[in-house]
């Protein structure tokens, strides 16, 4: 009998220690779905990371330069001149590219004898943009051409411009390819903080 007892008791430990290890892992579970409950929508809705390639946007963005991409303030507003925006390429929605929207929608952008201009409602005589972000401020854009943006129609350019392929050559970005505008660089560490918008003077 008193074996009996000894034998029976000496079962009980690995009973506890099962429910025990099933209880963590519940709550394991738990903690992961929580988190992904929330990492999710803000990965795919709100902001995701974006590395630069290449040297389209130099000096400002380098190559291997990690930003984070907000994508949620063009639900409630426009994209604005001068902003840095992630975008689908029109030729190839797969590829990302990065570039500064310089023309917005119903606008009419004039390259000539280097300079940029601007023709809208407010300004029908048109506007030269003062591009100080550019190296050297004022550098010259080439080639020579006019394009007229309807709906939803955005003009890009990169600041490197002698290197980036942009509206000049594959035409205007339409809203739907947006991704969202830069936000915050990452990396490298000498350039850690939050991405400013240029805005362009006229």
């Amino acid at each position: 009998m008193k074996e009996q007892t000894q034998e029976s008791l000496s079962e009980t430990p690995p009973r506890r220690g099962g429910r025990r290890f099933f209880e963590e892992a519940k709550e394991i579970l738990r903690v992961l779905l929580i988190s992904a409950a929330i990492i999710l929508p803000i990965r795919y809705f709100i902001a995701q990371p974006f590395v630069v390639r290449g040297a389209s946007m130099e000096p400002n963005f380098a190559d291997r330069d990690y930003l984070i991409i907000d994508e949620a303030s063009y639900y409630f507003r426009e994209p604005l001149r001068g902003e840095t925006v992630v975008f689908r390429y029109p030729r190839d929605p797969r590829q990302f590219f990065i570039k500064r929207i310089i023309g917005l929608p119903g606008e009419r952008v004039k390259i000539e004898k280097g300079n940029v201009m601007i023709f809208n409602a407010q300004y029908p005589e048109g506007f030269t943009l003062q591009e100080q972000y550019l190296d050297p401020p004022g550098r010259s854009t080439h080639p020579e051409m006019e394009a007229k943006l309807g709906k939803d129609e955005y003009f890009v350019l990169g600041d490197n411009r002698d290197s980036s392929s942009d509206s000049r050559l594959w035409g205007v970005l339409t809203e739907d390819n947006v991704v969202g505008r830069a936000l915050f660089r990452a990396w490298p560490v000498a350039r850690f903080g939050p991405v400013i918008a240029r805005p362009l003077g006229y």
